[in-house]
């Protein structure tokens, strides 16, 4: 029956990239204002339509995978969907028809709420296109509620969900245990309230297991894809190998271990290529730039602020292209499947191995993933243990350090012994995250029960578009979010480092250029030179603020200048390499910055840079919490002060004993 109603309050209900915001611009068009909801900063799209007697507006809710919210955003949906005081008369449960089995958990706890729903198959060109076949007709009768087909991107279809809005149904089936006698909405709206959390949750688990069971019982009857079939029936047998008990660990090193080969046997190439090009360009403006302050300025700071961020582009490159290709391919999801059962005895759970994996691009969006992990002491661990696994920030230290202790060896004949040392660091981050994880288990008490559940998407061949744009995307924020605070870094300290307190410059250039060192500078012009530098760059403002924590540092093995570099580079990590550049820049000499430290002596005319310093170095930086965005967004997360601060504490004090006593043991 039509609705007698003049005005509609219809809410649109979806998975992340289901199409829900294509569909809502096909229906209001330009009818449309933003907003935000009451107290977060989650838009609120709200939009307007005509349709014969009735003036509908129209609410695109934030994406969400169940009812039951794990992260702001599916909180605010979840709000909405249920709020007394604004119920909608309507809703519109948005369906991916390419991915309809995962789209129907939404949509069937949705249809037990009781209200008014319409249900959209989205995307249907594309299944179309895949071979999918959806028989509508049964779907509809197992619903209990009209759907409706359609194509959101070419408007096809949208004025049949018109007119099926003013004709909404509550549906006539339950899709939840009916031997409950439990009210679904009122478990779902029970969530939000000072309610036993962990009756709660084991509720929650019930409901999907027993849920799932009617979807796969609903995808079988309505969706014939021999495509999907083949693809099912391949994924099967590669998983007897990726999945195995043995195996599938084996396979996983084999994998992370062919990454890092990957990432220096042949990423060095274009890092030479890129370090030699700044060279040029930096001696070129020497030579041809009026000789003052802005030749100096350009070459010694910006060119090496610049140089400092896109070396280390091609090994970026490599690192997120790998991530995204193993995303892509489905083999992400086999990998925490995998690894559950030892997760699990570290405290943690198989949804913590996507967040781990992704930290070795970057810690800040591997900490926002955890929100999947439905368990709080479960994402409380993993977001404490994250900064210690190797991030693409250390990739240019790691680089830098390693390259400089070890010589290009091939092993076996083609294994690259730096990718080996490389894959060592990764390996000892990793096993002190287990190790932090397993102590924080101990001590950290709740009796909320566990549970892991993650569909298992069928292996295809990675969409290189789609890759491609992934990874340049992340290209670009490394290279304009790191690349702007590393730049504005360098310009700091070149200022910093090429002036000083009072009269220090003037007086040391009249000490060193006057007849006594004459001879000097005959003799060797440029060591002369670089001696001048030197004794300069000890009396600069950053000289004097390295020999300040100079003491503090000595015992690992470091200088004052190391120490201006770990100041600098907790900005980002890898403003380490760019500081280097910019200190050891500030002279005449063309050498690379590893050349130049291969080359450093102390104050005795021994190597500076020996192997027990290296290695002390990398140690640091392997703990070493060394990153203000990783601090701001893990206060963000667990909406305290607390977990930040004991965090940075612990890192830092592990990161300091370890670098100490690998100094003193290589000495």
């Amino acid at each position: 029956m039509s609705s007698s109603k003049k005005d509609l309050k219809v809410v649109l209900l979806g998975n992340p990239n289901a199409g829900k915001s294509t569909l809502f611009n096909a229906l209001t068009g330009l009818n449309q204002k933003t907003g935000n909801y009451s107290g977060v900063t989650v838009d609120k799209l709200q939009g307007s339509f005509k349709y014969k007697n009735n003036s509908v507006n129209l609410i695109d809710l934030p994406g969400t995978y169940s009812l039951f919210a794990k992260s702001t955003d599916e909180e605010v949906a979840v709000k909405d969907l249920l709020s007394q005081k604004e119920k909608p008369d309507v809703v519109i449960v948005v369906l991916d028809s390419t991915n309809l089995q995962r789209n129907l958990l939404l949509a069937t706890q949705a249809l037990d709420l009781g209200m008014r729903t319409v249900v959209v198959l989205n995307m249907i060109d594309e299944a179309i296109y895949q071979n999918i076949n959806i028989d509508i007709d049964k779907l509809k009768d197992l619903l209990g509620v009209n759907v409706v087909a359609i194509d959101s991107r070419t408007k096809e279809g949208t004025e049949k969900i018109k007119e099926a809005i003013v004709n909404a149904e509550v549906s006539r089936n339950k899709f939840f245990d009916v031997t409950s006698t439990i009210d679904y909405a009122q478990m779902v709206n029970s969530q939000f309230e000072n309610s036993n959390q962990i009756e709660l949750q084991k509720w929650e688990e019930n409901d999907k297991i027993y849920r799932h069971k009617n979807i796969k019982y609903i995808f079988g009857l309505c969706v014939k894809s021999p495509e999907q079939l083949k693809l099912k029936e391949r994924s099967t047998k590669i998983d007897r190998i990726v999945t195995h008990p043995v195996l599938g660990y084996l396979v996983f090193m084999a994998l992370i271990f062919v990454i890092f080969q990957f990432i220096f046997y042949v990423a060095e190439y274009p890092m030479g290529w890129i370090e030699d090009a700044f060279i040029s360009l930096s001696s070129l403006i020497k030579t041809n730039l009026p000789a003052g302050i802005l030749n100096d300025l350009v070459s010694d700071g910006v060119i090496a602020g610049i140089s400092g961020v896109l070396m280390f582009v091609p090994q970026i490159t490599f690192l997120f292209l790998f991530i995204a290709l193993l995303e892509d391919s489905g083999y992400m999801a086999r990998a925490s499947f995998i690894m559950d059962k030892i997760m699990r005895k570290f405290g943690l759970n198989g949804r913590s191995v996507i967040p781990v994996i992704s930290a070795t691009a970057c810690a800040v969006p591997s900490i926002m993933s955890t929100r999947s992990i439905s368990n709080f002491k479960e994402r409380l661990i993993t977001i404490f243990v994250l900064p210690m696994v190797s991030c693409s920030a250390r990739l240019p230290v790691y680089t830098l350090l390693i390259s400089m202790m070890f010589p290009s060896t091939i092993v076996l004949g083609f294994l690259n012994f730096k990718g080996i040392v490389l894959f060592g660091l990764y390996v000892l981050g990793f096993a002190f995250t287990l190790i932090t994880a397993f102590v924080m288990q101990k001590l950290l008490k709740t009796k909320e029960a566990s549970f892991f559940m993650m569909e298992m998407p069928v292996y295809r061949v990675p969409l290189l578009k789609n890759v491609a744009l992934g990874v340049i995307n992340k290209i670009k924020v490394f290279v304009f979010d790191a690349g702007k605070v590393i730049l504005s870094i360098s310009i700091i300290l070149w200022f910093l480092s090429n002036y000083g307190p009072g009269n220090a410059m003037e007086e040391i250039e009249q000490k060193y250029t006057n007849a006594e060192y004459v001879h000097v500078a005959e003799a060797d012009p440029n060591y002369h030179t670089d001696f001048i530098a030197s004794k300069k760059l000890e009396a600069s403002y950053i000289g004097v603020l390295g020999k300040a924590i100079e003491p503090v540092i000595r015992p690992l093995g470091y200088d004052w200048k190391i120490g201006i570099a770990l100041i600098t580079s907790f900005a980002a990590r890898e403003v380490f390499v760019g500081t280097m550049s910019t200190i050891y820049g500030a002279n005449e000499n063309e050498k690379g910055i590893q050349e130049k430290l291969m080359a450093e002596k102390d104050e005795n005319g021994n190597l500076k840079y020996t192997t027990a310093v290296c290695f002390s170095l990398v140690v640091f930086y392997v703990f070493a919490m060394q990153c203000m965005s990783t601090i701001a967004v893990v206060k963000r997360e667990t909406k305290s002060w607390k977990w930040p601060t004991i965090q940075f504490v612990y890192l830092t004090v592990l990161a300091y004993v370890s670098a100490w006593v690998t100094f003193n043991v290589l000495q």
